[in-house]
């Protein structure tokens, strides 16, 4: 059940649910980390989230439409899947990344897969999306041969991760 927004603005409207930087972060994690389940998403947090925080964010996001939540059956954990409104903000993601790229300093083995989705332009996140799309709503990828992009970003953090062990 969507919340209606405090005004018709667009930018409103998406700042309502987008705007808190906890969401975001969630949403990355799911994105980029393939972190489906409360608990992974609470242990793999860089920043560090806390399980009362990432709870109200789950909750959040599910409300907003951006995210689904599996019903664990007994002896099992509920699963969180990206919805195609969800999915939709990877664009949105890229260009924060970028951003940041250009005007924050931060650590190269995070920034590497920023740089390479901003490097890969459109095409890759349109590739990005679509295997989304295959892991979160069950549509295939139209390139089933080609290796998903998920591979090409954790090979270049893997290989940012070499090159700062080596220095």
């Amino acid at each position: 059940m969507h919340r209606a927004p405090r005004s018709g603005c667009p930018i409103n409207a998406a700042v309502e649910v987008l705007g808190d930087s906890w969401a975001m972060l969630v949403l990355r994690d799911v994105m980029f980390g393939n972190r489906r389940y409360f608990r992974e998403l609470l242990l793999g947090s860089e920043e560090g989230i806390a399980s009362n925080i990432l709870s109200s964010r789950l909750k959040q996001l599910t409300a907003a439409g951006l995210l689904t939540r599996e019903d664990a059956h007994r002896g099992q954990r509920a699963m969180y899947s990206l919805t195609e409104a969800g999915i939709q903000v990877l664009p949105i993601m890229v260009a924060l990344g970028n951003w940041g790229l250009a005007y924050r300093d931060g650590s190269q083995r995070l920034r590497v897969r920023a740089e390479l989705l901003r490097d890969g332009g459109p095409k890759l996140v349109a590739e990005m999306m679509d295997e989304l799309r295959e892991l979160h709503l069950g549509i295939p990828r139209p390139d089933p041969i080609a290796p998903p992009p998920s591979q090409r970003l954790q090979a270049a953090y893997d290989n940012a991760m070499c090159v700062n062990v080596a220095m």
